[in-house]
């Protein structure tokens, strides 16, 4: 739980000082790269270090990755200007990869089925206490100290749970040469990367019919390929075969690639979407958000009665329905509803993911042995993060462009009281000197361009449905082997 809030809490604490790390680096058109490079770097490299674990053990992976995750932290607080801090930042994606994948692949070697629900509600709970004490902290960082902080702030977390890593747990891995596979590795994160830095690219760097849009995705393709290629011929492959020619690993993937589509819209844009919408500060709209990481974590728990009782398909199939219910319950709200409602419905979509993410999860890592438990988790996150990827390029583009024309269809005694840049939209609203007329309209355009994005999830949780729907009934059970260490 420990290394997982290192993971969490870094997603949320340095949004709170953005003013501040703009006014002392400048640059602010290079920012959002910032939060990019570290979610693409973290995302290639997942199933990398879930191959790894399986052949060197979890104990000296998560100590390697959570070590550079440390190093990466300091050389951010020592950051001199934005391109640095870029570069550190995307150190901090490197070790934040391995901790995403070996905490989960643990949480398998160490409990039993019957636990692993209970304990996955428990790490789910890790992202919960982010969501509120990461604003929290950056805010007083910020305030009180320096934003240098967010980042320094990781050294003692960080260092106790290596600590407490050191001290518990010891593994018995047999000690054997390995054929790591190189040319394998650096493929996938090359095709991999380069797949999600034309996603980001896309619609903002350049339009998605540029040229530049189609060498980015044409470069992506060709690398993984190559990648595809490299996977058929290595003895100890970083993505084997098997992983695709098992019907309910390759559904669970899919289902958790939709599942990421689904985060992102209520994680970037909810918050946007109450203080635009209901005039809420950031702290309250973090709150609002917060209530996902209730849902969730709940669910999760008790998720185990029900995939023991009804099968992880069956189990996951519930969260489906209820993903969609949420998507379809944000839809039926009126404008301006009350904002307990909003938050009632985040506690559902948070019920709903718990429930399908869970089983989804648990049945993968139960379908095989030690040596295979690190890739399958590593492919389950690494779906994930590579949906929540896909995400925010296509609802980004989405919001951007609905907001956009809605703002260009404004009556043309209120253009000259509108912002002429989307990012102006909140500052906007919070100025006592906003026409009120013209307040009102943008209001109205924020609530419509987000509605237009939960009608694309309630899409999109038709067909996370679908997929879990023909997915096999069970995962083929692995038979219990003796766990190579010992807490």
């Amino acid at each position: 739980m420990l290394f997982m809030m290192l993971a969490a809490m870094d997603v949320t604490i340095v949004s709170t000082a953005v003013p501040q790390i703009v006014a002392e680096l400048g640059d602010f058109s290079l920012f959002t790269w910032v939060f990019s490079i570290y979610l693409l770097t973290q995302t290639v490299t997942i199933p990398v270090y879930g191959k790894l674990a399986d052949l060197y053990g979890r104990k000296p992976i998560l100590i390697t990755g959570a070590s550079i995750f440390l190093i990466g932290s300091v050389a951010c607080a020592w950051a001199w200007d934005m391109p640095s801090l870029i570069v550190f930042r995307g150190l901090q994606g490197l070790g934040a990869g391995a901790i995403m994948a070996t905490v989960n692949t643990l949480a398998g070697d160490l409990y039993s089925l019957e636990e692993r629900g209970k304990v996955q509600g428990y790490l789910s709970s890790v992202w919960g206490i982010a969501a509120i004490s990461g604003p929290l902290l950056g805010g007083t960082f910020v305030e009180y100290v320096t934003w240098h902080w967010i980042f320094l702030v990781n050294l003692p977390i960080g260092v106790l749970a290596i600590g407490l890593l050191v001290a518990f747990l010891h593994e018995d891995v047999l000690k054997k040469r390995h054929h790591i596979d190189y040319l394998g590795s650096m493929a996938i994160l090359a095709g991999v990367g380069s797949l999600i830095f034309a996603l980001m690219q896309g619609g903002t760097a350049w339009a998605w019919s540029s040229n530049a849009s189609l060498i980015a995705f044409s470069v992506a393709a060709l690398l993984l390929a190559f990648a595809l290629w490299t996977q058929t011929r290595a003895k100890e492959p970083i993505m084997p075969g098997w992983l695709w020619r098992n019907p309910a690993l390759v559904g669970a993937n899919l289902a958790m690639i939709g599942m990421g589509f689904i985060i992102m819209v209520p994680t970037a844009y909810l918050p946007t979407f109450t203080q635009a919408v209901y005039g809420l500060n950031a702290i309250s709209a973090g709150l609002v958000l917060a209530a996902i990481s209730i849902g969730w974590p709940s669910a999760s728990t008790l998720s185990a009665k029900l995939y023991l009782r009804i099968g992880y398909r069956n189990t996951a199939l519930i969260g489906s329905v209820l993903i969609l219910l949420a998507t379809l319950g944000f839809l039926a709200l009126p404008y301006q509803a009350s904002i307990w409602l909003i938050a009632l419905d985040q506690v559902l979509l948070g019920a709903g993911f718990g429930l399908l993410s869970t089983p989804l999860l648990v049945g993968a890592q139960a379908s095989v042995g030690w040596q295979q438990r690190g890739v399958v988790t590593g492919a389950n996150m690494f779906s994930r993060f590579l949906g929540q990827s896909l995400g925010i390029a296509v609802f980004g583009t989405l919001f951007n462009g609905n907001l956009a024309h809605l703002l260009a269809q404004a009556p043309a005694h209120l253009k000259a009281s509108l912002p002429k840049e989307i990012d102006e939209v909140v500052i906007s609203l919070q100025q006592s000197d906003q026409v009120a007329e013209a307040s009102r309209y943008l209001r109205h355009s924020v609530f419509d361009a987000v509605y237009g994005l939960y009608i694309g999830l309630a899409v999109m949780a038709i067909l996370v449905l679908i997929i879990v729907a023909i997915s096999p009934r069970q995962f083929n059970q692995h038979q219990s082997e003796p766990k190579p260490l010992r807490t």
